[in-house]
């Protein structure tokens, strides 16, 4: 799944390929794709003749702010792709939208497990009204705001493995399996451990290492597990310089011992017991 600097190396891609160019149709490969508004003519008609302004990124959903004062808004999913290719370019069985600029380029929407959406928010409509997954996001990593004190009041009630609350998106937006293993690591913190048994000592390293770890991800273009591709059809770089993450019975990079795996919540975390067991 896309984690923050997937999405947000797609932000930038789109940013410097698709603004100020006109809308000029489109197609609705897969109805349930377009979450809102209902009739995917009245998506494609709505969107037509308008540019994209400027593209944003909350969590991992990504808002395009249009010419008319309306909002395109995009959840990747497991597996979503959005590439920026030729109208030339034959159709992957897995497309599921295509929006045409001009005559020549098409950003189109390629999801092989199909969960992922698009909305259209008309003018003067509040965009958390109808992508209503964006009330319930906590503070992004690179917000101001998001503070050891802010990570500390959102842990300090929990009694959840930290791994798993990690994962919450009213937690920390953004973050997802790859870099919470990630973070983890290099704050020294097991998976494991109860999110109000941390201390505040343990938790400034943590805060610091989400956002180095994102900041590594999004310079190295994303991550390249998974299926992840940038607009350009490109995968990231991220892979080869992860710590524990995909890494089960390989030697740690720092101590040597091999590196476990287990499942939390269902989801897999990985981890070097010697490097991530607390000391004083």
């Amino acid at each position: 799944m896309p984690e923050l600097p997937e999405v947000e190396t797609v932000r930038r891609g789109l940013t410097q390929l698709t603004l100020n160019q006109n809308i000029t149709g489109g197609d609705v490969l897969l109805q349930r794709t377009i979450a809102y508004p209902f009739s995917v003519e009245e998506f494609i008609e709505k969107t037509k003749n308008s540019s994209i302004v400027s593209w944003h990124r909350r969590g991992k959903y990504l808002l395009a702010e249009l010419s008319s004062s309306s909002w395109l808004g995009v959840h990747l999913r497991m597996t979503g792709q959005l590439l920026w290719l030729s109208r030339d370019e034959p159709v992957h069985k897995h497309t599921r939208v295509r929006l045409f600029f001009g005559e020549q380029q098409e950003l189109r929407f390629v999801d092989q497990r199909t969960f992922g959406q698009m909305w259209y928010v008309p003018p003067g409509v509040p965009v958390e009204s109808v992508i209503t997954g964006l009330a319930k996001l906590a503070l992004d990593p690179f917000s101001p705001e998001f503070t050891v004190e802010y990570l500390a009041n959102k842990l300090q009630k929990s009694r959840r493995p930290i791994k798993t609350a990690l994962l919450d998106q009213s937690v920390v937006a953004g973050l997802g399996n790859i870099y919470a293993d990630e973070a983890l690591f290099k704050s020294g913190i097991l998976p494991t451990t109860t999110s109000a048994d941390l201390q505040k000592k343990q938790i400034e390293p943590l805060r610091t290492a989400i956002i180095d770890v994102l900041s590594a991800s999004i310079a190295a273009g994303g991550t390249t597990f998974s299926n992840f591709l940038n607009v350009k059809g490109v995968n990231g770089n991220y892979g080869g310089e992860a710590w524990v993450y995909n890494r089960a019975g390989e030697p740690c990079k720092v101590c040597g011992n091999v590196i476990q795996r287990i499942k939390l919540g269902g989801r897999s975390s990985h981890f070097c017991d010697h490097c991530q067991s607390y000391r004083e």
